[in-house]
């Protein structure tokens, strides 16, 4: 059984932090994902860097580029993570925009995530068509799971697929805007969370964009199996006192 599917059938109100590799200092990747699995985290989302982040905010923009500029690419990421799995047990998931998988290879992008221990990816400006038509071999020839993002936008019928072709998790994007923009539980909000957990997908769900503290990540649970928290995690990061950092913000997050 896969990490991913053995964390959802014994787990709820899973936690997911994403962070970027190589920061705040190039050789971070790995302290931090130790740091979170130590301090409570059940998910981790690996973000790999690009010079372009559509969808990203302001602040995990300004990591990316101190990232990228301090020498951080996917050859490097996967260096950093070749002993992965002798520090952290939970899964992990790699993040970030398809150019930078398909200049790496796509198939030597699964293969490395086999060789280190990554459970999945997440490549939200990959298209369902080109994934199908192109990719989805691949990336279950290596038993990747390739997570797909839903937005308020999405329709019935486009999430049925995404549900139809996932192994790991659907990743239901809170709102339309960029990350780190905290989270407004409006009526259509709350309309757009039920609307999909009617749906009664097979996959489960994680919430994500705008979970910044305890009480948006208890909300977001209560119509998903877990949720996700980045901007609000990245931003707190100290390079004087990085796992002090770590485990005060993710003390307000224990039971």
């Amino acid at each position: 059984m896969s990490r991913i599917k053995e964390l959802f059938e014994t787990k709820k109100n899973i936690l997911s932090i994403y962070y970027t590799a190589g920061y705040p200092g190039l050789n971070d990747t790995v302290t931090v994902a130790e740091a979170l699995e130590q301090n409570g985290a059940q998910i981790i989302e690996v973000g790999f860097p690009y010079s372009d982040p559509v969808a990203d905010g302001p602040i995990i923009q300004a990591s990316s580029k101190q990232s990228l500029d301090q020498g951080m690419d996917l050859k490097t990421l996967f260096e950093q993570l070749k002993d992965l799995r002798k520090r952290v047990n939970i899964p992990v998931v790699l993040m970030g925009y398809f150019n930078t998988v398909l200049q790496f290879g796509v198939e030597n992008f699964c293969k490395a995530c086999v060789e280190v221990g990554v459970d999945g990816c997440i490549v939200p400006d990959l298209p369902i068509v080109e994934y199908e038509e192109l990719y989805q071999p691949i990336f279950e020839k290596y038993g990747i799971s390739n997570i797909f993002l839903v937005t308020p936008q999405t329709s019935p019928e486009r999430i049925r697929k995404i549900d139809a072709i996932s192994t790991g998790f659907i990743y239901l994007v809170s709102s339309s805007a960029t990350t780190g923009q905290q989270l407004q539980l409006s009526e259509n909000t709350e309309g757009y969370f039920s609307r999909i957990a009617d749906m009664k997908l097979k996959n489960p769900m994680m919430t994500g964009f705008g979970i910044y503290n305890k009480e948006t990540f208890d909300k977001a649970c209560q119509y998903a199996n877990g949720a996700i928290i980045g901007s609000a995690f990245v931003k707190v990061l100290d390079p004087n006192d990085l796992t002090g950092s770590i485990k005060s913000f993710m003390t307000a997050f224990k039971p």
